[in-house]
């Protein structure tokens, strides 16, 4: 565990972290690849959900605790849901949907959400020239608590605003592909200014090719703090 001021903060593979900060423990994007049992089960009060590509509704359940509340991405459509996957509607949660533009508290946490896409311009796009993730599938989050803000993009390219944003924790993707890559998150990293940066998505699959050293060491000659959770 990564820790910062009155903040914990782990990283469990491919796009899942757990914060927790006194009394609350938040997950962000759990999935069945994350090694989601290294810490206790159902242990979770907040869930968030970015987009459909991260929703598990087994991992879901695997983290949250009975009266967690899952904040869930509206932009998901359950009818193009992996088979044998649960309906939001069907979980014993209190689902909260969040569009990118979102601003609401969940007990001791509050939660902001930003867009988060691909340019269909831009290199994160597929050879049929169709963005991974097209605007409006999908958002990042922006979580404080106890006065310690914590920043995951989502599965996005670097966008017009993320660099005003007050974060002192920086989540970012680096492998490339489908999100920023590693040149990209450092350059936002720079601009935005956080206290601590703890990259996502490295290394996940074949086609990220991003080098974890190489941005680490990026990170800090720019004078910036870099922690790797491995």
């Amino acid at each position: 565990m990564i820790t910062y001021e009155r903040l914990g903060l782990s990283w469990l593979g491919n796009a899942t972290i757990r914060v927790e900060s006194g009394e609350t423990i938040v997950y962000i994007d759990p999935t069945r690849d994350a090694d989601l049992h290294r810490y206790d089960d159902n242990e979770a009060d907040l869930v968030c959900v970015s987009h459909g590509h991260h929703y598990d509704s087994d991992a879901i359940r695997a983290v949250a605790n009975e009266s967690a509340t899952v904040a869930l991405f509206d932009g998901i459509d359950v009818h193009r849901l992996d088979d044998g996957m649960e309906r939001p509607a069907t979980l014993p949660f209190e689902i909260r949907s969040v569009d990118a533009e979102s601003d609401i508290a969940v007990g001791d946490a509050i939660v902001r959400t930003t867009a988060a896409y691909n340019d269909p311009a831009g290199p994160h796009v597929r050879q049929n020239g169709e963005p991974y993730h097209p605007e409006g599938r999908g958002c990042g989050f922006h979580v404080t608590l106890n006065g310690v803000s914590v920043y995951y993009p989502g599965d996005t390219d670097v966008l017009d605003g993320h660099e005003h944003l007050d974060v002192d924790v920086f989540c970012p993707p680096i492998g490339g592909v489908c999100t920023m890559d590693r040149h990209e998150a450092a350059d936002l990293t720079e601009a935005m200014g956080p206290d601590l940066v703890v990259p996502l998505l490295y290394d996940t699959f074949d086609e990220t090719e991003a080098t974890l050293e190489a941005f680490a060491a990026d990170i800090e000659s720019r004078g910036l703090s870099v922690a790797l959770d491995l």
